[in-house]
């Protein structure tokens, strides 16, 4: 499956999905399409050296090679299932300063205080309304929770990292870009507005054939659709420009004579 997949007001991206011994696979780079409403020509390439390239417009988006862009095959390299870190490993950069104590008045300073503006209401009455008590505001004098210092750790290794082996799984496929039969052609739409048109589709094994069509039928009916956009697009502006500010509203507070 190739194409630009808008669904929502949040996916936009062009889809890149090969079937490989009966799994779909989607690429795993992020190639964001055209959003306008002009015409544009998206192209897949794939080359018999297990490398591809997206275009769209003509225009170079992405390249690469099957095989790191795609998980068609097992990594090359997996971590030793007979290693593991060390109990005694140390990959903490910083520890606690033992040297430091808390100071012995750190916990008598409150989170919160009386707030010292607040007044007592004239109208408070103890007896129906209890005592009363001021409310309580943040204390500016407040520290927070007390702790320690951080100072470099004299016993860390640094992080460990796994040893990786050669993966007893992996087997490479240099016939991963082949495929012996493109008799067919399926678009798949669901859309929820008009206007979608899909034209000149072309499938081949030259690159500059595919171009050298695109340049032909493409780029003649782009330039052409871009010319009238603009052309409506600055009429409509002009227009704007023209015409005649609205009158301001009555004062409907002005007194009637």
């Amino acid at each position: 499956m190739f194409g630009p997949d808008f669904c929502g007001p949040s996916t936009r991206k062009v889809h890149v999905i090969f079937n490989y011994k009966g799994k779909n696979h989607l690429i795993k780079k992020t190639i964001t399409p055209k959003d306008d409403t002009l015409l544009h020509l998206y192209t897949l390439v794939v080359k018999p050296d297990n490398t591809y390239k997206v275009l769209i417009d003509n225009k170079e988006e992405a390249s690469g090679k099957l095989t790191e862009d795609w998980d068609f095959l097992p990594p090359k390299e997996i971590k030793d299932p007979s290693k593991s870190k060390p109990a005694d490993w140390v990959d903490e950069a910083e520890m606690d300063d033992p040297t430091d104590k808390k100071p012995a008045d750190w916990d008598a300073i409150p989170k919160t205080i009386a707030d010292p503006d607040a007044k007592k209401p004239e109208d408070w009455d103890d007896a129906l309304d209890g005592e009363w008590e001021a409310p309580t505001i943040a204390n500016p004098e407040y520290k927070g929770e007390w702790k320690p210092k951080r100072i470099p750790n004299p016993a860390y290794k640094g992080p460990w990292v796994h040893p990786m082996i050669a993966n007893p799984e992996y087997k490479d496929d240099p016939s991963i870009y082949a495929y012996d039969d493109f008799s067919w052609v399926g678009v798949d739409v669901w859309q929820v507005k008009s206007g979608t048109i899909f034209d000149n589709i072309y499938i081949g094994d030259n690159a500059d054939d595919a171009s050298e069509y695109a340049k032909k039928t493409f780029e003649p009916a782009a330039k052409g659709e871009k010319e009238a956009f603009d052309k409506k697009e600055a009429e409509k502006k002009a227009a704007e420009a023209a015409a005649p500010a609205p009158a301001a509203e009555a004062d409907d507070d002005k007194d009637e004579l």
